[in-house]
């Protein structure tokens, strides 16, 4: 069987002590080990992070789906969460983790520098309009 997109990744960051390739060479990445909100199963998602004045912000956009992602869901249920980040040293660091949504005033100004860096997520708000606004997820360290 085939390896998949998020697997390959958490592989990728795992053997290479943070950093993954394309699509992702060079970007800051968190692995986030979440809960299941119905499930109670434990999952791992690869995400891009950006970096708030001490926190790890991650992005919601589900590549521009309608419906938010499950991460997300299951980190609004079971905030308390343990993420895998590379520590700057050529090594990963395993931290504890409060996820918190940011405020709208927040959002809007985090979210501002963001989309004028990356313009994908600036698209993936387009393909959204008018049906969700997407969230903006802080990983505050316990």
């Amino acid at each position: 069987m085939a390896e998949d997109f998020n697997s390959r990744v958490i592989r990728e960051f795992r053997e290479n002590d943070g950093r993954v390739g394309e699509p992702f060479t060079g970007l800051p990445m968190v692995l986030v080990h979440h809960v299941g909100a119905k499930s109670g199963t434990e999952r791992v998602t690869p995400l891009r992070w950006f970096s708030d004045g001490g926190k790890a912000v991650v992005v919601a956009s589900a590549a521009g789906a309608p419906t938010h992602p499950a991460w997300y869901h299951n980190l609004m249920a079971h905030p308390d969460v343990t993420a895998e980040v590379a520590d700057g040293e050529g090594g990963v660091q395993t931290m504890e983790v409060h996820a918190e949504e940011l405020p709208d005033d927040e959002r809007k100004r985090l979210w501002a520098e963001i989309t004028d860096n990356e313009g994908g997520f600036a698209g993936y708000q387009r393909k959204v309009e008018g049906i969700r606004t997407i969230p903006l997820v802080a990983l505050v360290p316990r």
